[in-house]
C-alpha cells in the first residue's frame, strides 16, 4: 500500500475514533453531540496548533459534501407532501416572517461591521434558521414531541428548512453569476422554482412508484442502491444547474417519503446518515481556522443578540397576528429563538465551495451554531416548563 493510501486510512480511522470519543464525553455531560463533532474536528484540524493530526484536508471536505446529502435526504424523508400541506398556513406565514426578518437583519449587521457583501449574505442565512433536530430531540427527551401544541412549533421548523435550502439555492446560483441584480434574483429564483416544481410533480408519479417497486423485491440491498442513486442523482443535478446539493438531497428525501417504502427507508439510511453525519461535523470543525476568531467576538455577541432578538419578536409578532393564543405563542417564540444547527453549517459551506464568501465565515458560522446549541436546549426546557396561563384577549372576549 502506498504511503498517500495509508495516510487517507490514517484520516479516516482519526476522525471516526475521535468523534466516537467526543459523542461518549457529550452523551455523559448530557450535550448536543453536534457540538462535541465540531470540538473534535477543530481538535484534529490543520488549523489547531502545534500540528494537524490529518493529512489530506480536500478528503474531509469531499467527506463533508457526502454528509450534506444524507442529512438532507434525512430531513426530506420526514417530510412526505401530505405533512407539508398540513402544517397550514399559520405555519407558513410565521416561518417566513421570522426567517425573513432574521436573514435581513443578519446582513444588516454584518454591513454595519464592515462584512463583504456576500459574507453578510450567506451569514444572515446561517442564522435565520432552528435546528430541527435539536428542537424536536429536547421536545420528545421532555416528553411533550406529540402534544396536540408541538404541531405548531414543528411546522414551523419544517417550512423553514425549505425556505433556508431554497434560499441557499438562489443564493448560490446569484453567485455564481457575479451580481447581485433584479434579473439575477429572478433568475435565481425562477431556476429554484422550476427545479422543486418539477421534482414534485413528476417525481410522485414515477420515482416514488419505483421505489415502492423495488422494496417489495425484498432484496434491501437493491432498495438501499436506489435510495442512494436518487439522493445523489437529485443532488448532482441541483449542483449542475448552480443549485446547492443540499437542495437536491432534500427534495429526493421528500419523493422516497411520498412513498409507501418511507419507513424502511428510513431504517435502511439512518445507520448511514448517522456515520455520514458525524463525519460531516467533524470535518466542518477541522477545516474551521478558529485563529481568526478572537478578532471577532464583538460582532460574534452582535449576531447572537441580533438572532435572538429579532427570532423571538418576529415569531411572536407573526403567532400572534395568526390569532395564536399567548401562552402558546410565547413558547413558540422561546422555542424558535436561539438560531443554529446543521443547516447552518451548511449553508456556510454552501458559501465557501463556490468561493463567494471569506474564509473566516465557516469558522464565525461554527462558532455561533456551538453557542446556540449550547444555549437551545435551556430555552427550550424553560419554554415548555412555565405553566399556561390563560389568553387575556380570549378571556375578554369570554
Amino acid at each position: 500500500m502506498a504511503i498517500e493510501e495509508i495516510l487517507v486510512v490514517q484520516d479516516l480511522s482519526i476522525v471516526v475514533l475521535i468523534a466516537l470519543g467526543m459523542a461518549i464525553l457529550f452523551r455523559w455531560i448530557h450535550q448536543p453531540l453536534l457540538i462535541g463533532y465540531i470540538v473534535a474536528g477543530m481538535l484534529i484540524g490543520p488549523y489547531t496548533p502545534p500540528f494537524s493530526l490529518i493529512h489530506y484536508p480536500d478528503i474531509l471536505n469531499a467527506l463533508a459534501e457526502m454528509g450534506i446529502v444524507f442529512l438532507l435526504f434525512a430531513v426530506g424523508l420526514e417530510y412526505p407532501l401530505a405533512r407539508l400541506r398540513a402544517v397550514g398556513r399559520k405555519a407558513l406565514v410565521v416561518a417566513l416572517s421570522e426567517a425573513l426578518a432574521t436573514f435581513a437583519a443578519g446582513f444588516l449587521v454584518g454591513q454595519a461591521f464592515g462584512f463583504p457583501f456576500w459574507d453578510s449574505l450567506f451569514i444572515g442565512l446561517a442564522i435565520s434558521v432552528t435546528s430541527t433536530v435539536i428542537v424536536s430531540s429536547v421536545l420528545e427527551e421532555m416528553g411533550v414531541l406529540r402534544r396536540p401544541d408541538t404541531s405548531l412549533v414543528l411546522g414551523i421548523t419544517v417550512v423553514e428548512d425549505i425556505v433556508v435550502v431554497s434560499m441557499l439555492g438562489i443564493l448560490q446560483s446569484t453567485a455564481q453569476q457575479g451580481h447581485f441584480s433584479l434579473v439575477s434574483i429572478l433568475f435565481s429564483v425562477g431556476l429554484v422554482v422550476v427545479f422543486i416544481v418539477g421534482v414534485l410533480l413528476i417525481g410522485p408519479r414515477t420515482i416514488s412508484p419505483l421505489i415502492d417497486r423495488l422494496h417489495r423485491s425484498g432484496i434491501n440491498q437493491v432498495l438501499l442502491l436506489a435510495l442512494l442513486g436518487l439522493a445523489f442523482g437529485l443532488a448532482l443535478i441541483s449542483n449542475l444547474i448552480g443549485i446547492s446539493v443540499a437542495t437536491g438531497a432534500f427534495f429526493a428525501g421528500v419523493l422516497v417519503a411520498e412513498s409507501k417504502s418511507q419507513a424502511a427507508a428510513h431504517e435502511l439510511m439512518a445507520p448511514l446518515k448517522d456515520v455520514f453525519g458525524a463525519i460531516f461535523f467533524v470535518s466542518m470543525g477541522a477545516l474551521m481556522d478558529i485563529g481568526l476568531l478572537p478578532n471577532y467576538i464583538l460582532p460574534i455577541a452582535a449576531f447572537l443578540a441580533t438572532a435572538f432578538g429579532v427570532k423571538l419578536v418576529a415569531t411572536y409578532w407573526a403567532t400572534r397576528q395568526q390569532r395564536v393564543a399567548a401562552p402558546e405563542a410565547r413558547r413558540a417564540a422561546l422555542t424558535l429563538s436561539a438560531s443554529g444547527g446543521e443547516l447552518s453549517i451548511v449553508v456556510a459551506k454552501g458559501g465557501a465551495d463556490i468561493n463567494a464568501t471569506t474564509p473566516f465565515v465557516l469558522p464565525f458560522v461554527g462558532a455561533l451554531t456551538v453557542v446556540t446549541s449550547v444555549i437551545a436546549p435551556f430555552l427550550i426546557r424553560y419554554a415548555w416548563r412555565r405553566p399556561t396561563e390563560p389568553d387575556p384577549v380570549r378571556r375578554k372576549s369570554a
